[in-house]
């Protein structure tokens, strides 16, 4: 039989694999104090799975897309007026509520919205599998490429400069991959959950 016929296995493979993809995240999350960034990306996933119902398309897609959305939106609108946080409050509730209102509109679709607010891992199939180990694999190459520069930028932004790096394209890479997990964890953990995915370990283990 195969192993992965068995919804245990998928389950703990799935909750490896988002571990794996959130720990390295989690700590520029908290470097950065970007911990309201993870909660607004995680309530505008909302809208994502909205559209990918209406469209009959893949729930992780349309997640990944609002989420890159909003990240791109946060960074090029960042300093222009109005400060992170309130771009990231306006976007995050202004998201949710245009997804409640699509989910409430859509009658013919039978939709569990709690196990997308709050995750349903032991429901992984094996294609969830595939695309949430295939984001894992993706954020774990672009961490290993990026770390030194991400560091250097969240640091010593003086320091990243005189070495030529370009902050704001370093905070684009750090905003696609938080997008990209936030993709791939709304199966396991949901929508509610993602942000405390990416905080309480790396805040956690910065002391020791």
């Amino acid at each position: 039989m195969n192993y992965l016929d068995d919804f245990m296995v998928r389950a703990a493979l799935a909750g490896v694999g988002v571990a794996l993809a959130a720990a390295p995240l989690g700590c520029f999350v908290v470097w950065r104090r970007m911990a309201y960034f993870g909660d607004a990306t995680a309530h505008a996933a909302l809208l994502g799975v909205a559209l990918s119902l209406a469209l009959d398309g893949p729930i992780m897609v349309g997640v990944l897309a609002v989420a890159l959305v909003v990240g791109v939106c946060v960074t090029f609108l960042s300093g222009r007026g109005l400060g992170e946080d309130t771009i990231l409050g306006v976007l995050a509730h202004s998201l949710l509520a245009v997804g409640l209102v699509a989910v409430s509109f859509m009658s013919g679709v039978r939709m569990d919205l709690m196990g997308f607010l709050m995750g349903d891992i032991l429901g992984v199939s094996k294609t969830d599998l595939a695309l949430i180990w295939g984001g894992v694999v993706a954020i774990l190459g672009v961490m290993i490429w990026r770390w030194n520069a991400l560091l250097t930028v969240t640091l010593n932004p003086d320091l990243a400069q005189a070495a030529g790096l370009n902050s704001r394209r370093e905070q684009l890479v750090l905003t696609v991959a938080l997008a990209v997990v936030v993709a791939v964890a709304i199966k396991v953990v949901g929508a509610l959950l993602i942000s405390a995915l990416l905080i309480i370990p790396a805040a956690a283990a910065r002391p020791l």
